[in-house]
């Protein structure tokens, strides 16, 4: 094979997993009821005119099972982190008593079960529309190749590649999100 169809391979590889990771950290954020730190990861608040993360003005930990406290380094950065998580609509208000702010976590409902799951499902097709990008790229590539004096026959290999490589991230997405259901609708 050429070095071009393995730098096309490679990438198609590389940008496959990327989505697959990135999907790992959206359904991090879908909470199943348990307080977890990664709750409040992206969540950005206005720190001096400067837009910071919650984890840099703070100290974000875990009180029990159901309770998230966010302790900032400074008194003054309560409001502006309590204003940044209502705005970032987590589905929690938080609790400011003048120290801290804590995050409870409400016992979860039928109802709200099936819309984490319908959350986690958007997010899973949107990995797989990522990963169908980067087939589409891919193919592209191997059939510009193609038009440059690259033999049918190594195409084609290259091309039945792609797509086995595509179909094995599509079931990894799929079982990425099996579990996240299970554990969502488990009571």
């Amino acid at each position: 094979m050429s070095d071009e169809l393995n730098i096309i391979i490679e990438s198609t590889q590389e940008g496959m997993d990327k989505a697959i990771s990135h999907l790992e950290t959206e359904l991090v954020k879908v909470r199943a009821g348990k307080a977890n730190p990664n709750l409040v990861d992206g969540i950005v608040v206005d720190y001096y005119g400067t837009p910071t993360l919650i984890s840099q003005v703070g100290n974000v930990s875990v009180a029990d099972a159901r309770t998230l406290t966010i302790q900032p380094w400074e008194k003054n950065m309560l409001q502006p982190i309590e204003r940044a998580i209502i705005a970032a609509n987590i589905g929690i208000n938080p609790q400011n008593d003048g120290n801290m702010i804590r995050l409870f976590m409400p016992p979860l409902t039928e109802e709200r079960r099936k819309e984490l799951v319908k959350r986690a499902q958007g997010e899973g097709e949107h990995s797989k529309v990522a990963i169908r990008n980067i087939r589409r790229d891919a193919m592209e590539g191997v059939k510009k190749l193609q038009k440059n004096g690259l033999s049918e026959d190594v195409c084609k290999d290259a091309e039945k590649n792609i797509q086995e490589m595509t179909d094995r991230y599509i079931s990894l997405v799929d079982k990425h999100l099996a579990a996240k259901e299970k554990e969502i609708m488990t009571v």
